[in-house]
């Protein structure tokens, strides 16, 4: 049987302060449409994969919230099997939640979303407008445009001119990709969030160059007809020795007004033995290659900028321990220094000579390993050849589990695409004398819902090297989305992906909400989020240069 709170008892849970994971149980492009602002999304179809990443420890206060109860119970029953003690369901759900007067969000990463709008409403965080910026290039002033998105969406597409310098990585290269304090720093996103924070963390760290947030990103750039580039390469410098240590300087200064403690090993040993009573996050936040060249064994990769905006994605425990480490002094001060504004985490900094010494044992390699909770029973796997010839005999459906978005560009030729929350609701759709074969991108997922489903349904197998394997091998794909079953409930779609007569509309929908953001946090007055000004000359003479713009443009 499982334990039910009321909107009213959550609200008192979140108010305390103490560890406290909220779950929204649903797809991801469900519970963007109405959700609670500190939920993470850990869909049940998926929750194998997430939760050991966002709720480590299993004694952890869990709830859990969906709709109106579709999804919890699934959800608790797994959790229970994975050795978690307290779990508990939010009565009513969302929908209850909004019943008892509470307010309901929308949107993807939330928290860092307004958190990005707060800083900007409380600090008035210099911006410059898409047709000024635009205006300014033309005529050849000393200014960079700095992308603060990882390289894959830089790569994607960008401001002309403009190189990749994401998140973390500003303060760590804007020295050295403007050498000159004359030259203005211009930091855009897609949207506003990134762009907001990056260009307030130059300012925070008091760099001596004017900076300003592109309004409204890459969007802004589009909505005033102007045309981006795709499949740049460029990426800003790394700081030579000299430029290394003036960037460490300002970190150091900008952590210590933030308050942020800078930890020893013995400190973080210590906070090690206490991971069964108080969870602890361990985030490495350098670039993801340089994670993948050579990390601290049991450390996660979590690049700044992205822990900052993303933070419901990295980390699904209220109030839990945090410790940053990188390899430079600067990137994991300048992420703590946010965090901690976040008002939500216990966070700190590893300090140089504990994080140099970590790896005297050795480093690991690759990317992060992916914990896997397994469903209690055997797989049964397919081989694609076998899969190839059941097709072409009638004798087999598939049905991709993995992302609309990736079933749009390519799947197994006469696929159907549900979203795996929803698979198990959706299995009458198909014939029982037929053999159903599960695949994703790389047979994991698929792999772990075959495993769960069973023990009920022995006709259920999964591909095994999922779709990617399948393509490898040369086998059959088809795109587009016929056969999608359940549309986009599995994802947000950005107004990126939006149909072309509507792109614009999405976008400037998209910049309308972020704006709202401030307006719904004062109404719900729950967030803990306590902005600081860092008080630096940046920010005066980052305004004095714009408003020169201005009055020369007149």
């Amino acid at each position: 049987m499982s334990r039910f709170v009321s909107p009213a008892q959550l609200r008192t849970l979140i108010a305390q302060r103490s560890e406290l994971a909220v779950l929204d149980v649903r797809e991801e492009g469900v519970s963007a449409r109405r959700r609670l602002f500190y939920s993470s999304v850990a869909p049940v179809g998926r929750l194998g994969l997430l939760i050991g990443r966002l709720v480590p420890r299993r004694g952890t206060p869990v709830v859990l919230v969906d709709t109106h109860g579709e999804h919890t119970p699934r959800a608790a029953a797994l959790l229970a099997r994975w050795g978690y003690t307290d779990v508990s369901i939010l009565e009513g759900g969302v929908e209850g939640w909004a019943q008892a007067g509470h307010e309901i969000f929308s949107g993807t990463n939330v928290p860092g979303k307004a958190f990005g709008e707060v800083i900007e409403h409380e600090l008035h965080t210099p911006n410059i407008d898409a047709e000024t910026l635009k205006a300014r290039q033309d005529a050849g002033d000393d200014l960079v445009v700095l992308d603060s998105r990882p390289f894959g969406e830089f790569n994607t597409m960008n401001i002309p001119g403009g190189i990749d310098c994401a998140g973390a990585e500003l303060v760590y290269r804007a020295l050295a990709a403007a050498p000159s304090p004359d030259t203005l720093i211009v930091v855009n996103c897609a949207g506003r969030t990134r762009g907001i924070l990056g260009a307030q963390s130059l300012i925070n760290a008091g760099v001596p160059n004017p900076v300003a947030a592109l309004t409204g990103g890459s969007m802004s750039w589009l909505l005033a007809g102007l045309a981006l580039e795709h499949g740049e390469i460029r990426t800003a410098p790394r700081p030579d020795a000299a430029t290394l240590a003036a960037a460490r300087e300002l970190a150091v200064a900008a952590a210590r007004k933030a308050e942020v403690p800078v930890i020893n090993r013995e400190t973080l040993a210590a906070l090690e033995r206490e991971k069964g009573e108080r969870t602890l996050y361990r985030f490495d936040v350098r670039d993801p290659l340089e994670y993948e060249a050579g990390h601290p064994p049991g450390w996660r990769s979590a690049p700044g900028g992205q822990l900052v905006q993303a933070t419901d994605e990295y980390i699904g425990t209220l109030h839990a321990r945090v410790v940053l480490r990188d390899d430079d002094g600067v990137r994991a001060r300048m992420t703590a220094s946010w965090l901690k504004q976040l008002g939500y985490l216990d966070v700190r900094v590893l300090d140089d000579d504990a994080s140099a010494t970590l790896g005297a044992d050795g480093f690991e390699a690759g990317p992060e390993p992916l914990a896997v909770r397994p469903h209690g029973a055997r797989t049964r796997w397919i081989e694609a050849d076998a899969l190839r010839r059941s097709i072409e005999e009638g004798k087999a459906h598939v049905i991709d589990v993995d992302s609309s978005l990736a079933f749009r560009r390519g799947h197994v030729t006469g696929a159907h695409f549900v979203a795996a929350s929803e698979l198990l609701a959706r299995l009458e759709d198909f014939p029982e004398d037929t053999h159903l074969v599960l695949t994703s991108d790389d047979g994991v997922l698929a792999g772990l819902i075959a495993a769960e489903l069973g023990p009920q349904k022995p006709h259920i197998a999964a591909l095994i090297g999922g779709t990617r394997r399948w393509s490898a091998l040369g086998l059959p794909l088809e795109s587009g989305d016929e056969h999608n079953l359940t549309g986009d409930d599995d994802a947000w779609y950005s107004p990126y992906h939006a149909e072309p007569g509507r792109v614009a509309e999405q976008m400037n929908a998209y910049l309308a909400w972020e704006l709202q953001l401030v307006a719904q946090l004062e109404r719900d007055a729950i967030a803990s989020i306590k902005v600081l000004d860092f008080e630096t000359a940046t920010a005066a003479r980052s305004h004095e240069r714009l408003s020169a713009l201005k009055e020369s443009a007149l």
